[in-house]
């Protein structure tokens, strides 16, 4: 090691840094690789470079070089998150004079789809017979996240007092993000779901629990447990994927936009602050038409 820092007077620069991050920051050994990984690939795309003469545009170059390597936006922030730091520390500990990371970005991560059931597999997995009074409790809070879209704590924050409204107006009342209240409305099979429950809720809750969905105790149902009650209830039905209650929201979500094509109505009932949260879906939905294309169109159709 002796040997290669007197090659590279840049490395044994760089070792004294990390042994700093390691004996003051007291930083994870973990952490620590993935310093010394980042600043060795910024060493090794510019070799002949001294550390005080990195400028501003080989690290635009270097960084553009490892994405086109296949690095994601991710990774490159990380990275260029640890080569401001050693240079940062440089610029405080060793007289250099200035920091040349620092106006550059990574590249933007490609926002990655949110997964969503198909129509029929969704059907599949509300078309379940609930086995007993705990089931017959799930069931009626599966089928109004995927009626709904509601997110996992507006579900479990639904009190009994609201339970007229699902079923008597077909719409409920939920406080979202920000505080922020929106009327949704309320499926058939999902009013149906909810009426069952309320005439079993009293074998599971206590008599002054105000909540609508209650757990084993009685008391207002944990996120946890939904989360835990519909992942068995999922490979109870061999759907062969593993289903949250998020994927209940997103399939609600494209089903409605396939069907309707009415994106700024998907926004409100999903309570998106801005259309662009949203505009997710309009890929899932093009991805659905292009795989139809691709099956149905005589010019698309492989030989």
């Amino acid at each position: 090691m002796a040997a290669a820092h007197q090659e590279d007077p840049r490395r044994a620069m760089v070792a004294t840094y990390l042994d700093h991050l390691a004996n003051e920051r007291r930083l994870a050994a973990h952490t620590l690789r993935n310093y010394r990984h980042a600043i060795d690939a910024l060493l090794v795309l510019n070799p002949d470079t001294p550390l005080d003469a990195l400028l501003n545009p080989a690290v635009r170059r270097s960084v553009a070089q490892l994405h086109s390597q296949g690095l994601s936006g991710r990774t490159l922030a990380q990275m260029l998150s640890a080569w401001r730091g050693l240079y940062e520390w440089l610029v405080r500990h060793h007289g250099f004079s200035a920091n040349p990371c620092l106006g550059i970005r990574a590249p933007k991560a490609a926002r990655q789809l949110p997964k969503s059931l198909s129509p029929d597999v969704a059907t599949q997995l509300l078309s379940r017979t609930p086995a007993d009074t705990a089931e017959i409790r799930d069931k009626a809070m599966f089928e109004l996240l995927y009626s709904s879209g509601l997110r996992l704590a507006e579900l479990v924050s639904l009190d009994l007092s609201q339970a007229a409204e699902i079923a008597g107006c077909g719409e409920v009342t939920v406080t979202g993000k920000g505080a922020k209240t929106r009327t949704v409305p309320v499926g058939k099979a999902a009013r149906m779901a909810v009426e069952q429950w309320l005439r079993s809720r009293a074998a599971l809750a206590r008599a002054e629990e105000p909540a609508l969905f209650v757990g084993a105790r009685g008391r207002r149902i944990a996120p946890r447990v939904v989360q835990d009650r519909l992942d068995r209830w999922a490979k109870k039905c061999d759907l062969g994927v593993r289903v949250h209650p998020h994927v209940l929201r997103h399939s609600f979500a494209s089903h409605v936009l396939q069907s309707s094509q009415d994106l700024r109505a998907v926004q409100e009932m999903l309570g998106h602050a801005s259309i662009s949260t949203t505009q997710v879906y309009t890929s899932l939905d093009f991805q659905h038409l292009a795989k139809v294309y691709d099956a149905a169109h005589p010019r698309a159709r492989k030989k």
